[in-house]
């Protein structure tokens, strides 16, 4: 299989200046799909100087709003005219289903069109009364200037999307670093950018490991900001890496995220059907492979035996398989590096007390498949319960009071997302306002706005994506004073 060339710097496609190359291998058999370029640390000096020269150059920076988002608009319109094409490479290189790979390309689409939308609503600053007529102050906000973006394996484009698209609206250049494991719709992206009209080396694309990549641009002095998502190691390998140069960072950084179910839920069998196919796509959607998976189940205890028994039941019913395949449910692991993780998560549970309801094992075949896990039993002490697992493994824990509830379900270092599931709206609202995360479900469990922000406390990150806020990341404020009768101050006497 020939290289695709798949750096991308000042608007030309090219190879690595090593020569370097990887293969990119499918999940479902460990076959190659692509071969790309595996870019060094020459590469990434290459595309920070072309994001560097653009910038400063002011062509993108500087030109008008309106243009802005109409290159926005054109993207998100190539996106669906490349709909099937593009859910198709995110289906067969991050292993999920064919149908989840549309809901991604819908998404990013979503996506640009809300940024553009949002940078053409603004106004022109905003205007700071200083107590006098001869006094003009407006505080506006100008772009940060060259972004490092570094994104994930497990929603490669949704990622890329969160981040350029605002980097973009704001006026800034950049430089992207994918997942080695999963890059390919991510060159698709910046193919169709280029299409859509963006100018040379506003948009730069190097395909590599994050040692050196990620680390050389996180460490670049001409880089103004990074924005990293990805785990908790890498993110503060990151944000050590950026501190010397004082760049301003952006960490998304996962979570270990709680699915609250109160017994008054389960009261109906309507109600009880629905808490129990929710608990299953929180866990169990792209094989557990989600920042925001529900992967703790805390259920009341007068409800959990009858709960847990049905959960499990259907999590043995779930149809794995190649994602492109007729009703397949769930795709495999993205990679042997993370089916080997999830094994020994499930081994460490059972050897610590966990009491295994459904799945723990592999599938006979191909790939890198496992089946969906429900771990009853569980406590804090257990490692599967305190870290991210980023696989098909759901942990069940119980409480009685609506305090013990929110006391476990604050129990983590991370502070991403969770669920709350109840037929009291007076507890719905205590227990959302109690939760020490970013994002709070009530009744429902995944769904996200791109007019909402998203991020998390604690050891989940540092700023937000999404929403007015994620505009504001990949911004400067500046304050700009103009006396409109200017007259000696006579401070001093000569």
């Amino acid at each position: 299989m020939s290289e695709q060339r798949t750096i991308h710097i000042a608007g030309t496609w090219r190879s690595a200046v090593s020569g370097a190359t990887r293969e990119v291998l499918d999940p479902a058999d460990a076959g190659v799909l692509a071969v790309v370029a595996e870019g060094g640390t020459a590469d990434t000096d290459a595309a920070v100087s072309a994001a560097r020269a653009a910038f400063d150059g002011g062509e993108w920076s500087r030109t008008p709003v309106a243009e802005r988002a109409a290159l926005l608009r054109r993207t998100a319109d190539l996106l669906q005219r490349d709909r099937e094409r593009i859910a198709l490479v995110e289906s067969r290189d991050a292993g999920k289903t064919l149908e989840e790979g549309r809901v991604d390309v819908d998404c990013v689409t979503d996506a640009f069109r809300y940024f553009a939308d949002l940078v053409t609503g603004e106004n022109a600053g905003r205007v700071v009364d200083a107590g006098s007529p001869d006094i003009h102050s407006v505080v506006v906000h100008e772009p940060v200037g060259v972004c490092a973006l570094i994104t994930p394996w497990n929603y490669p484009l949704l990622q890329a999307s969160w981040k350029i698209a605002p980097a973009l609206a704001a006026g800034n250049t950049f430089v992207l670093k994918p997942s080695e494991i999963t890059p390919l719709s991510t060159v698709e992206l910046i193919g169709l950018l280029a299409e859509a009209g963006l100018p040379a080396g506003v948009a730069n694309l190097v395909t590599g490991a994050g040692d050196p990549v990620g680390a050389r641009l996180s460490a670049h002095p001409d880089v103004d900001l990074v924005s990293f998502t990805g785990g908790l190691a890498s993110g503060t390998k990151v944000m050590r890496a950026a501190a010397d140069s004082v760049k301003k960072v952006a960490l998304e950084l996962g979570g270990k995220n709680p699915n609250v179910v109160f017994a008054d839920a389960c009261a109906t069998d309507e109600g009880f059907d629905t808490a129990v196919d929710q608990a299953l796509n929180a866990a169990f959607m792209h094989s557990g492979q989600v920042c925001s998976a529900g992967s703790r189940l805390i259920v009341e205890e007068t409800v959990a035996e009858r709960f847990v028994a049905e959960l499990a039941r259907r999590a043995d019913r779930i149809r794995l398989g190649r994602g492109t395949d007729p009703g397949v449910e769930c795709g495999p692991l993205v990679s042997a590096a993370q089916l080997a993780r999830t094994q020994e998560y499930v081994a460490s549970a059972l050897a610590e007390g966990a009491v295994l309801r459904s799945g723990g094992c592999r599938p006979d075949g191909p790939g890198y498949f496992y089946r969906p896990t429900v771990l009853d039993g569980c406590h804090r002490g257990m490692r599967v319960v305190r870290e991210e697992v980023f696989g098909p493994v759901l942990t069940v824990e119980t409480f009685r009071t609506e305090d013990e509830a929110v006391a476990l379900a604050n129990d983590t270092e991370y502070g991403l997302a969770g669920a709350v599931w109840t037929a009291d709206q007076g507890r719905a609202r205590r227990v959302a306002g109690r939760l020490r995360h970013g994002t709070v479900w009530i009744n429902d469990f995944h769904p996200y706005l791109p007019q909402a922000e998203w991020g998390g406390f604690g050891k989940s990150g540092i700023g937000r994506e999404l929403g007015p806020a994620g505009l504001a990341e990949y911004r400067e404020s500046k304050h700009v004073y103009h006396n409109l009768a200017p007259r000696p101050v006579r401070w001093f006497a000569g």
